[in-house]
């Protein structure tokens, strides 16, 4: 592990885990970039970089040289104008209205450890000897431009963190129109594009395409992640399936607007870049002033999607989440949400308590609707005061109540958000995102405050604290459920409103810091109408999320298994629900619902009162099996096995670290006549281990497991799972 820098041949080689990366300070100062994939020992750089003369529509900075010019060279960190005319990593607009820069390498230093990036979520290291940092600086000398590329290699991981530093050292102002956290260019377009698609209730779907030329995008302009897009992209080999073949997976920890995209050109190689939207993106640098990017998480695998899945997992398990329950089991919670809405009362939530306890579930959460007059979704946000019609005590009386049920207390916010029927907007009525003389557009009936202000981040770390410091609360569920319009802060000058989607976010970011960190033994759970940002910035200071508002059993299969291709089960929530579903109404069987949550941040969002005795004793069963699986599942190696995108079934696993444990969950959605018999292999095991495997006889071994696998259940009727646990003998 490491990174060396040859001075004879200007080259820089980092190695991270089992990855090379490999860049050359070429010619007059250009920073090219030669090769990332599998750890080799040496470089010839002499045959990397091979250059081949274009027409005259490739354009050539040195008038001396026809062959050389930058629309043909593979770049680490491009510009556009200066003969690229591929899509740039960045742009700037002078005082004179142009936007013409030239980049050159100044200097580069090699330190061991990794940064922290101000104000900005990112991955991190305990010990200076897990990483090595490499920071490049390229200067612009005409116009006073510093430019700082940042590269972390990982000891134990395939995975490099960039970002970019951008400091004016000029005397004149500059303005950022685009400022990309990273740009790659291949030489090659034989690739396969993959992205994590969807909608509110149906989140990150997979969708994978052959690249084609021209430019392929996802991006998102609602001020979050979004439900739509998540900030995530994949070049794949055409023959790469989770066990097999090259993935390069690209990971922006960031929350608000983004874009990732690939081009492929005419010369046929692939630029990769990802970064902040430009969109609607504007910053004012003036002299002596900096602006940082968000990081990007880059991941080589050769070992298909399932090797880069496991170290984006074990990465943002112990390198990304932090605090007290980074490495905690999570509890078992009930949530009254879809058990009641609005309508209860402090009788109503403490006789589901008590149901609940009595079925072993640890921790309640109290839904929205505990605040001001909160009967219906129109009115109070911004109003952190308990209704005192649905509990008359207060909150910390129905603490208390819970508490003395020796259950954990949990409570949910909305903390960034105001209802035009509030106290503190009809106080502070500039306080939201508005334009002058706009309409100020609402959804769900609110409006979002605006945290570019620090009066209004004052105003809600004050709200959200006072209530964690006189109330037990041990669980705070942190919601936001709608995107940014009429984006414009009443506080900022005219040539900086177009910083304002960023400074929010900058805002948010303080906040959640503050808060945590005030707060080291509540357990903060990240929601966006569920998974509407989900994404790395925010488990940076929650280490886990809402993962869709959907709780359908059969549409969580898609919406799990995507998230999974980034994130780990120990970040995701996962609820049994009623039925008939409230976002679907389908009917499935509490095993399977039971089964399908318990790959994640088990718990259930109904009114366990309404239960049949029955209907109690599976609930039991189902929190007993899961008490017993969940450092597996939350902590273990995750394994896809059939994908919900590709037929019928669905099945993964989770294997502990030392291979000594295994939990295998099979899923099949509708029946099917005169069916095969099927056995399904499994992944991740000792070949040399022996295992029982549980409800059938003997004992397996290790590579007979993964090569002829385990017969499936007969199983009758639509909707069926069926689980397993395997141990080492």
């Amino acid at each position: 592990m490491g990174i060396m820098y040859n001075e004879f041949n200007k080259v820089f080689h980092l190695q991270a885990g089992n990855t090379s990366y490999v860049m050359q300070v070429y010619r007059d100062g250009y920073l090219a970039h030669l090769y990332w994939g599998r750890k080799i020992k040496n470089i010839n750089s002499e045959e990397l970089i091979i250059l081949k003369g274009r027409t005259s529509f490739s354009a050539n900075p040195d008038l001396n040289d026809k062959v050389f010019s930058l629309d043909i060279l593979p770049q680490e960190y491009p510009a556009y104008g200066n003969t690229d005319f591929r899509t740039p990593a960045y742009q700037l607009q002078l005082k004179n209205g142009s936007t013409i820069t030239d980049l050159r390498y100044e200097s580069h230093r090699i330190f061991k450890g990794k940064k922290v990036l101000e104000g900005l979520p990112a991955t991190y290291v305990e010990n200076d000897n897990e990483a090595e940092t490499l920071e490049i600086e390229l200067v612009d000398s005409l116009i006073g431009l510093k430019v700082i590329l940042s590269y972390t290699v990982f000891e134990n991981f395939n995975a490099i963190a960039r970002s970019v530093r951008f400091i004016n050292y000029g005397q004149e102002n500059l303005k950022l129109l685009r400022a990309l956290s990273m740009s790659v260019d291949f030489i090659r377009d034989d690739f396969d594009f993959m992205h994590l698609f969807g909608s509110w209730a149906r989140e990150r779907h997979i969708v994978r395409e052959a690249l084609k030329p021209g430019v392929h995008q996802i991006d998102s302009r609602r001020g979050a992640s979004s439900h739509e897009h998540n900030p995530f992209i994949a070049l794949l080999s055409s023959d790469c399936n989770e066990e097999h073949g090259e993935v390069y997976g690209f990971n922006l920890v960031y929350s608000g607007n983004f874009l990732a995209q690939a081009e492929i050109n005419m010369y046929k190689t692939t630029r990769i870049s990802i970064g902040i939207n430009p969109f609607d993106f504007s910053w004012l640098l003036e002299p002596g002033q900096a602006f940082q990017t968000p990081e990007v998480v880059m991941v080589y695998s050769y070992e298909g999607l399932g090797g880069m899945s496991r170290t984006y997992h074990k990465l943002y398990r112990t390198r990304l989440c932090r605090g007290e329950f980074r490495d905690k089991t999570r509890p078992v919670l009930v949530n009254n949400w879809e058990a009641t809405y609005f309508k209860f009362n402090a009788e109503k939530i403490e006789n589901i308590a008590k149901t609940a306890k009595e079925l072993g579930i640890e921790l309640f959460v109290l839904d929205d609707g505990w605040f001001g007059k909160r009967d219906n979704d129109n009115c109070s946000l911004g109003d952190w005061v308990p209704d005192k019609n649905k509990l008359p005590n207060g909150l910390k009386d129905l603490a208390k109540r819970i508490n003395d049920l020796d259950m954990q207390f949990g409570l949910w916010f909305e903390p960034e958000m105001v209802s035009p029927d509030s106290d503190l907007y009809r106080k502070h009525p500039d306080w939201c995102l508005h334009v002058p003389n706009r309409s100020r557009s609402t959804a769900r009936s609110q409006l979002v405050l605006d945290l570019s202000r620090e009066d209004v981040c004052n105003y809600i770390i004050k709200s959200v604290s006072d209530i964690l410091r006189t109330v037990p609360i041990s669980y705070v569920k942190w919601d936001m459920n709608r995107n940014m319009t009429e984006i414009g802060s009443a506080l900022l000058p005219p040539e900086r409103q177009r910083e304002t989607a960023h400074r929010y976010m900058l805002g948010l970011y303080k906040v959640m810091e503050i808060i945590t960190s005030a707060f080291p033994n509540v357990l903060f759970e990240g929601c966006a109408g569920g998974g509407g940002r989900f994404d790395a910035g925010i488990l940076y200071y929650m280490p886990q999320i809402w993962t869709s508002d959907d709780t359908d059993a059969v549409e969580r299969l898609k919406i799990q298994y995507g998230t999974s291709v980034v994130y780990p089960a120990s970040t995701m929530g996962a609820h049994v629900s009623a039925v008939p579903n409230h976002q679907v109404h389908r009917n499935t069987s509490l095993k399977m619902r039971g089964d399908v949550a318990m790959s994640g941040n088990f718990g259930y969002e109904l009114d366990l009162t309404k239960f049949t005795e029955e209907e109690k004793e599976e609930v039991k069963k189902q929190v007993v099996r899961y008490k017993e699986l969940r450092e597996l599942i939350q902590f273990g190696d995750m394994y896809r096995l059939l994908s919900p995108f590709e037929g019928n079934e669905t099945a993964w696993m989770y294997v502990s670290e030392d291979k000594t444990e295994a939990f295998v969950a099979y899923f099949r959605i509708l029946a099917e006549p005169d069916a095969p018999v099927r056995r399904l292999t499994l992944r991740g095991l000792n070949p040399d281990k022996t295992y029982i495997v549980e409800g059938k006889k003997g004992v397996y071994g290790g590579d007979e497991l993964m090569n002829i696998g385990i017969a499936l259940p007969d199983l009758q009727g639509d909707y069926k799972s069926a689980i397993w646990k395997i141990k080492a003998e």
